[in-house]
């Protein structure tokens, strides 16, 4: 299937602005940085997390702990995905008993890699809370998952497809919106 770039849905002061309020949302609606960590989904989810923990500490004087997840085996579909699927690194660099864990991706469709990313840090321990914070919700859910924290929604069609560029892999930032050729 062959995409071709539709609109750009937010440039790099754009994306900056969305993930300055949802770090400044994360901390008014935790009352603080107690017991909270972020944990980022591989891939763009975890250059994300990275941010908003790097806003939190500006903003708070706190370093919190910021962790990388892979959901690979939690996924639905992993006999669909390749005979050999590629595992990516799995880092929670605290235990998450009694934790505010907000899980941090790129973007919100189906639901189910937040779902799959649920059910890894449930095997992890029994946080206190599990939140969601994306940058971009597109809609079309498959499951009843809603994200806490927005930084913009884009109501796209089944034809189309968003691409969230983060430098530490694209070179650039920005949210763009494609459609099928």
């Amino acid at each position: 299937m062959e995409f071709r770039k539709k609109a750009e849905i937010m440039d790099e002061a754009a994306m900056t602005r969305a993930i300055k309020r949802i770090a400044h949302e994360i901390i008014e609606r935790n009352k603080g940085t107690e017991n909270l960590m972020l944990i980022g989904i591989q891939r763009r989810g975890v250059p994300l997390a990275a941010r908003i923990g790097e806003l939190i500490m500006q903003e708070e004087n706190v370093t919190l702990p910021v962790g990388t997840l892979d959901i690979t085996f939690y996924r639905d579909d992993l006999s669909l995905l390749a005979e050999h699927p590629q595992v990516k690194s799995t880092d929670i660099p605290a235990n998450v008993n009694g934790m505010n864990v907000v899980m941090v991706d790129d973007v919100l469709y189906t639901g189910r890699t937040a779902r799959s990313a649920m059910d890894a840090i449930m095997d992890m321990g029994r946080a206190n809370t599990i939140q969601l914070a994306v940058l971009i919700d597109r809609g079309h859910r498959e499951l009843p998952i809603r994200a806490d924290y927005v930084g913009k929604n884009v109501p796209t069609s089944h034809q189309e497809m968003i691409k969230v560029n983060v430098r530490e892999y694209d070179g650039a930032q920005s949210v763009e919106l494609y459609e099928q050729a």
